[in-house]
């Protein structure tokens, strides 16, 4: 039998501290997995892009994930599509579950755990598209930071107004750039091919996680923050080939650490009050995994999700 968890069990079952704590686990341990997750995507003769990502895996685990995604810009909701959580014993379909919810959650949480772990001790936090993976980010932050202020700029100002609103209330400003003059930290999640902000749009001791770019073509930051800046990110060739380094046309070595390699101590992370700091993940399987596999057990315990024989 295969339990289906559809967005509204994910969201009864998903507590965003077990989440942040799987994925730190996840990071310092993902590297002992000799074998490399893979990101596959592919344009499509329809106005949008097809996405898989697999294996999921971690140690410890005896289970691995398979997602497929769909990516249509103009469809609300953009993201739709399936993980499949399989028994790494004998391939048992342990559970569907719904892709756009899981990629938020694992996407959201930890871009916030990047966030907390690179950002100085600013409070003024600023949000740029108010979407559902800044959604989470700022949900996550909340566990591990407290803030003063918010200020939010979304290219739909009702959205923006919304999501302000459902923070405790904030600013709605008109720009990118209004957000980056008034924010300690600034959390990028757009759509944007252009970038948004450039290094004179900036000060020191600001920090910037970017999560658009995670597809070739899109950008959210310019060349010449990003070469100012410590650069982080989830994966270096990832990063070069479709990431934040790809569109501007920075080196592998651009990135200065991955996010695993500061959680591990292997790099210090930000070393001073006055340096910039960038966190710009891609997205990798093994986080699919680490949401999934805390989503799947919390359900079974709560009796959560329907039962289905895909073999009858």
């Amino acid at each position: 039998m295969t339990l289906v968890l559809t967005r509204g069990d994910l969201e009864s079952v998903l507590q965003p501290q077990a989440c942040l704590t799987a994925l730190r686990e996840g990071f310092r341990d993902a590297d002992a997995i000799r074998v490399a997750g893979q990101r596959l995507r592919t344009d499509l003769p329809f106005p949008g892009t097809a996405t898989a990502l697999i294996p999921g895996l971690l140690p410890g685990i005896e289970a691995y994930t398979v997602k497929v995604n769909a990516k249509f810009p103009g469809a609300r909701p953009a993201l739709r599509g399936v993980v499949c959580l399989h028994s790494g014993r004998d391939g048992e379909l342990l559970a569907l579950l719904d892709s756009a919810t899981v990629t938020a959650w694992r996407t959201g949480l930890s871009a916030a755990l990047g966030t907390h772990v690179l950002a100085g001790s600013g409070e003024v936090l600023g949000v740029i598209g108010a979407g559902a993976q800044a959604e989470l980010m700022v949900r996550g932050l909340a566990v591990l930071r407290p803030r003063r202020a918010l200020v939010v700029h979304d290219t739909d100002a009702d959205r923006a107004a919304a999501f302000a609103a459902r923070h405790g209330g904030g600013r709605v400003v008109g720009s990118a750039r209004e957000v980056a003059a008034t924010a300690d930290t600034v959390l990028l999640a757009t759509w944007s091919r252009a970038p948004l902000l450039r290094l004179s749009d900036t000060r020191d001791g600001q920090h910037f996680t970017s999560l658009g770019a995670d597809e070739p073509g899109k950008q959210e930051l310019a060349a010449d923050l990003l070469r100012a800046a410590l650069l982080v990110v989830d994966d270096r060739e990832l990063a070069a080939n479709m990431g934040a380094l790809a569109a501007p046309g920075l080196p592998v070595a651009a990135a200065q650490a991955t996010l695993g390699e500061v959680l591990r101590g292997a790099h210090p992370g930000r070393v001073s009050v006055e340096g910039r700091t960038v966190y710009a993940p891609v997205g990798l399987p093994w986080q699919d995994l680490a949401l999934s596999w805390v989503a799947y057990r919390a359900a079974e315990r709560q009796g959560v999700g329907r039962r289905v024989d895909l073999l009858a």
